[in-house]
């Protein structure tokens, strides 16, 4: 890290003016919005404006600057002391193009606005909707996380991009968390992982202020976090006051000087500072002060009691001529950088402008592997494993891994030169995430966030225990990926602990996220080719353990049709069909099974392959009526998983072919024929429809 010129002075009464600017603004937008929480911004006002005062490389007017600080607030529910530092220091609105406004990011009426519809100013942070916030947070422990994954993407970036003379990444990652981000069990996991890579461009600052919504944290918590943290392989650090400035400064001087291992900075805080009734309550975490207390507070702090929102004459020209001075410079130095190394190296320039855009490097799909038709077939984990790798080896920036599973989701990148990312060894494209799915999720959000094309992998059982950061990579509108593996009962012996159920329905479920589940190889390398053109949607890409036959596309129609979503696989022949097959991933061959035999018997059928819901739904209604006519009524859909949403394609009269209970521990065949899925059964299914 390397260390500010500047130091700050204590004691003045400017830096108090501007302190207590952040507190009166939070608590008065809290008060006037009678929501939110005014108690943390209140306490951790002089921690923060130490931090982005002095020492965070930070460019108001460009705050999307590759090389700027991280600022994650992890303890989101403090929003309004985010909010209140980006109009403050005059942070710009950046356009959904990546345009740089005149606008500010958070003017004053938004943060008079505070938590009501259409503003920028909600709730929590959201990336995307208030220029400024680096990731969206609120769901506890999620912040925290995301910080190791754009910890991550600083180390990977100065080894890929970085040459001698041209230090082109070397920015910090700062976090602030809470008592409840250190209960979460997604900040243990992202602690240990951070500290086995020793990211020492990582520095958490922890509000210990032991109060919760319940009380205090003496109910539930009275671990040692400091200790917990060196044996994870952090620094870590105390400040006994949190409006002891020079305490706090020192704090972050010596935060810069550790160069080994990440850094926790813990600081005790009073809630609601200067609150004399509500002051270290639990009222004071989650309530509006209310107007009498917010007087009685501002009494406390010279502040005249009857002004709302005031920003007194002197406090954003602070923040100008102290933060804005030192970004703009490090900014402009920093471009013309850039532009000496464009001119050196007009490659490496070129791929990293790709990369801001989020775009693919020309050449990325130009070693796309083909499949021949084969009964036998191959898993498509397996398959998906081919094009990833050859996706990857002409996609540099394409990395990520698995949570201690890429032998069994064959996600692994095996050609020369992939390396593994490991401590001090960063220049290296597979991930070893450990058996640690919440926070994978986290980690690849964070790394999707500092522009890296990253996934993360585990069996689709698990996607469980990720379900909040796919939740919020959607929300966010980034295209992180998750792949998952062994996606139906066809883990057979691993019995229903292991056999996912209702995992697809609540994937589909997640508005904004794309859910994959190709029906054979050729299936896949389309799905792949689907992915790599996401720049706003995640993906879920759900694949087989057990091979499945590739199907000859000379006699059905090419896979090409996963771009639509769902697609004519195998028509009727002589006339409008008098059945439809529907089905998604490894029921396909069952529906192209039981086809052959309906047309053997003069029975017209059509087998329609939906590998993805969304993309489907995405198409005109024109299409949609093509591929499902509203007149034949006669469908069946096959799906190893949850029958819930089905209905919609299948209608009132037709049959779902699917799951109602748990699985069972058997071989995959006994499955199959316990819970109905062959080709048999499909075929009389439809049969039962059209009456014969």
């Amino acid at each position: 890290m390397a260390v500010s010129d500047q130091s700050i002075a204590t004691g003045t009464q400017l830096d108090q003016l501007c302190i207590n600017t952040i507190r009166t603004l939070s608590m008065d937008a809290v008060q006037k919005a009678n929501s939110g929480h005014p108690g943390t911004p209140m306490a951790l006002a002089p921690v923060a404006y130490c931090l982005w005062q002095q020492f965070l490389r930070y460019d108001p007017e460009d705050p999307v600057w590759p090389n700027r600080d991280r600022f994650v607030l992890s303890n989101g529910h403090a929003s309004m002391l985010l909010y209140s530092l980006l109009h403050l220091a005059g942070v710009r609105e950046v356009s959904p193009e990546g345009e740089i406004l005149s606008t500010l990011a958070v003017s004053l009426d938004e943060i008079k606005n505070f938590r009501q519809l259409g503003s920028k100013t909600p709730g929590h942070p959201e990336y995307g909707l208030t220029s400024g916030v680096e990731t969206t947070t609120g769901p506890l422990g999620q912040g925290v996380a995301n910080s190791v994954g754009m910890a991550i993407a600083e180390r990977w970036l100065a080894e890929y991009f970085n040459r001698p003379g041209f230090e082109l990444f070397d920015y910090n990652i700062w976090a602030f968390c809470g008592d409840g981000d250190m209960m979460e069990g997604i900040s243990s996991e992202a602690a240990s992982i951070a500290g086995h890579l020793k990211l020492s461009n990582l520095c958490w600052i922890y509000d210990s202020n032991n109060i919760t919504i319940e009380g205090n944290t003496d109910l539930a918590f009275d671990e040692d976090v400091a200790a917990r943290f060196v044996a994870y392989g952090w620094d870590v650090s105390h400040v006994s006051d949190a409006n002891d400035l020079a305490a706090l400064t020192d704090a972050y001087h010596h935060a810069l000087g550790v160069n080994d291992r990440p850094k926790l900075i813990i600081v005790k805080s009073h809630i609601g500072y200067g609150a004399p009734h509500r002051q270290d309550t639990k009222e004071a975490h989650g309530e509006a002060l209310g107007e009498e207390e917010v007087k009685l507070t501002k009494r406390f702090y010279g502040w005249p009691e009857d002004a709302k929102f005031l920003v007194p004459d002197g406090v954003r020209e602070n923040f100008r001529d102290v933060m804005g001075k030192r970004g703009r410079q490090l900014n402009s130095q920093w471009k013309a950088l850039f532009s000496k190394y464009s001119a050196q190296y007009p490659d490496l320039a070129a791929q990293f402008e790709r990369m801001q855009r989020l775009e693919s490097p020309d050449g990325w799909d130009k070693e796309m592997p083909k499949f021949p038709a084969d009964a036998k077939g191959i898993a498509t984990r397996e398959s998906s494993s081919k094009v990833l790798n050859a996706i990857a080896k002409n996609h540099p920036w394409l990395v990520g891994g698995s949570a201690d599973l890429y032998p069994s989701t064959k996600t692994r990148l095996t050609f020369d030169g992939a390396g593994d990312f490991e401590a001090n060894h960063y220049n290296a494209r597979n991930f070893h995430f450990g058996i640690r799915e919440h926070t994978m999720g986290a980690i690849v959000n964070g790394m999707v966030l500092s522009k890296l094309r990253a996934y993360g992998s585990t069996f689709l059982i698990f996607s469980d225990y990720m379900k909040m950061p796919i939740r919020i990579s959607a929300i966010m509108e980034v295209p992180s990926i998750w792949i998952f593996t062994h996606d139906s009962i066809g883990v057979g012996e691993d019995g229903p602990t292991h056999q996912p159920i209702e995992q697809l329905v609540t994937l589909r479920a997640v508005p904004g996220l794309i859910t994959l589940r190709p029906a054979d190889a050729n299936e896949v390398v389309e799905a792949w080719k689907v992915i790599m053109t996401l720049k706003k949607e995640p993906v879920a890409l759900a694949l087989t353990r057990q091979a499945l036959p590739t199907f000859d596309r000379t006699k059905y129609a090419s896979a090409a049709g996963v771009a639509r979503g769902a697609y004519v696989l195998a028509d009727a022949e002589g006339g409008k069909p008098q059945a439809i097959l529907m089905a998604t991933g490894s029921e396909v061959y069952l529906c192209i099974d039981a086809y052959e035999k309906l047309k053997a018997e003069g029975i017209r059928a059509r087998v329609v392959s939906m590998p993805s819901w969304e993309i489907f739904e995405h198409q005109d209604a024109a299409y949609r009526n093509e591929v499902f006519p509203p007149d034949v009524t006669a469908r069946v859909a096959v799906e190893q998983a949850s029958v819930l949403g089905w209905a919609r394609y299948v209608g009132i009269k037709g049959r779902i072919i699917g799951m109602h209970t748990f699985g069972a521990s058997a071989p995959l065949k006994d499955l199959q024929k316990k819970f109905g899925f062959t080709s048999d059964a499909v075929a009389q299914a439809a049969r039962d429809q059209i009456g014969k």
